[in-house]
């Protein structure tokens, strides 16, 4: 890791705490100048604590407001740096294709949904198990525990 890198990784910590700070300002400071100037008007028009109320409930509403407007501004930047980051992931993956992709399931497991998979088509001659996998009933329409891949099914296989 160069240097270079390592400034570039504590700069997105330094902004990441940075509109940290900014949504908590943001919590804080909207009632804070609703009640203060509620207070002024309140002392000016001797009104009573009624503009203090109606200001505090302002800079309350204006204050999830602005929270609501930095989350969604932080959502769309890291939404907008997952897609540069997938796209350089894919600019890696040689055109190819020469990587060999890890298996989503065990070998062992993938052999013997393979060896079910093909003495279910043998049996149906050619059929694909699809369709009845999908609904739930086995070739035969029964459902239960007989049911290849059914919601009752609890071994390790497909």
């Amino acid at each position: 890791m160069s240097l270079k890198d390592v400034f570039k990784q504590q700069s997105k910590g330094m902004e990441a705490l940075a509109t940290t700070g900014v949504i908590g300002m943001h919590m804080v400071s909207g009632p804070l100048v609703g009640f203060a100037i509620g207070y002024g008007l309140d002392s000016w028009l001797g009104t009573g604590p009624w503009l203090k109320l109606v200001f505090l409930v302002l800079g309350i509403i204006a204050g999830f407001k602005n929270v609501y407007e930095d989350t969604q501004a932080l959502l769309r930047k890291m939404a907008r740096e997952d897609e540069r980051r997938r796209a350089e992931a894919l600019a890696a993956v040689p055109a190819g294709g020469t990587q060999k992709a890890k298996p989503a399931v065990p070998d062992r497991i993938a052999t013997a949904c393979a060896a079910e998979t093909a003495a279910i088509s043998r049996k149906d001659a050619g059929k694909a198990p699809a369709a009845h996998l999908r609904n739930g009933t086995d070739q035969d329409g029964r459902q239960g525990d007989e049911t290849a891949g059914g919601p009752d099914r609890t071994d390790e296989k497909c």
